[in-house]
């Protein structure tokens, strides 16, 4: 019996508005993931990473924000298509989500206590008490000490590193279906982020959820996920296994992320660099968007974007080189 994906993502293209023009940030991006399975998600800064999986709860929000396109199918439903109390219904219950600023993301006018027990409270309807002491254990599962005094605090009177470990708590303590985790490990020092990956192995291990991670770092791509995603300018440039995708990048992007890390074990004394930068909201270029920084630039890259190309079984890319 062929495994059905828990979630799919067909074709989501997601627009801001302002008084000057609509700015596409998410263009045409269609993804799976599996029961169990860790879908990494990695790009530069201002490549729609973000913004593509906060759009599957639709967390942004707002007049200038459209879902212009396309689906988000959580077991079958699109969540672009339910109502706002069916969404309340799967936020931090059947889908949590780790945020990369934890400062802004907690609120400063509440206990630590207080924040974590609303989701057990909400959706699985426990008391006050009942739900702080679960929350205490879970805050000392993320290594945190003295979990019962630190329900106590204020978000303010936390470390950076204690408050991203206080986020990863509150989205574990539901046990829910899929965690999506936007670089949950930046204000941790290395010591730390090894823990907490090694936390949340265990905890997909427990509960058998899935995780989308998205980061900047290949390092924790390689050690946490099956499958890698790669996106550029707001549209996917290439997919496949972990190990394939680092043994063998197809598009010149992925080739150039790779080939920017520090090598220990390389002769070469300066890292390479992709010049160029990721192109604004308003000077998106024609065609692939990756063109004006490619060295294997074509004429056709300037005109048109080059379709998926499956070059080996889950290996697909996005490249005129390709396309043959």
């Amino acid at each position: 019996m062929e495994r059905q994906p828990l979630l799919e993502i067909q074709n989501l293209s997601v627009t801001f508005s302002s008084e000057q023009s609509d700015l596409r940030a998410v263009e045409d991006v269609s993804f799976d993931v599996y029961p169990g399975e860790t879908l990494g998600i990695v790009g530069e800064s201002g490549c729609g990473k973000s913004v593509s999986c906060m759009s599957i709860l639709r967390l942004i929000q707002g007049g200038n924000v459209r879902y212009e396109s396309g689906q988000c199918l959580f077991e079958g439903r699109d969540t672009l298509g339910m109502s706002e109390k069916e969404l309340r219904g799967i936020r931090g219950d059947r889908i949590s989500m780790i945020f990369q600023e934890p400062m802004t993301a907690l609120n400063p006018l509440y206990t630590i206590g207080n924040q974590m027990s609303e989701g057990l409270r909400l959706h699985r309807k426990m008391g006050r008490q009942q739900a702080l002491v679960q929350c205490a254990e879970f805050l000392s599962r993320v290594k945190i000490p003295d979990a019962h005094e630190v329900l106590n605090r204020y978000p303010f009177m936390l470390s950076g590193g204690m408050r991203q470990r206080v986020m990863i708590a509150m989205a574990m303590i539901t046990q829910p279906q899929l965690i999506i985790c936007d670089e949950p490990t930046t204000a941790l020092d290395v010591t730390i982020q090894a823990v907490i990956l090694d936390l949340l192995k265990n905890v997909q291990k427990e509960i058998g959820c899935s995780y989308i991670f998205i980061t900047h770092d290949l390092g924790v791509i390689s050690e946490m996920s099956d499958r890698v995603l790669v996106m550029y300018a707001g549209r996917v440039c290439e997919t496949a296994a972990t190990d394939v995708l680092i043994a063998h990048p197809l598009h010149p992007y992925t080739a150039g992320l790779i080939a920017s890390r520090p090598n220990p074990h390389s002769s070469e004394r300066r890292l390479r660099v992709i010049s160029g930068n990721v192109p604004s909201l308003e000077h998106k270029p024609p065609g692939c968007p990756f063109h004006p920084r490619c060295e294997f630039a074509e004429e056709r890259c300037a005109v048109d974007f080059p379709g998926e190309r499956e070059v080996s079984e889950g290996h697909t890319v996005c490249c005129w080189r390709y396309m043959s």
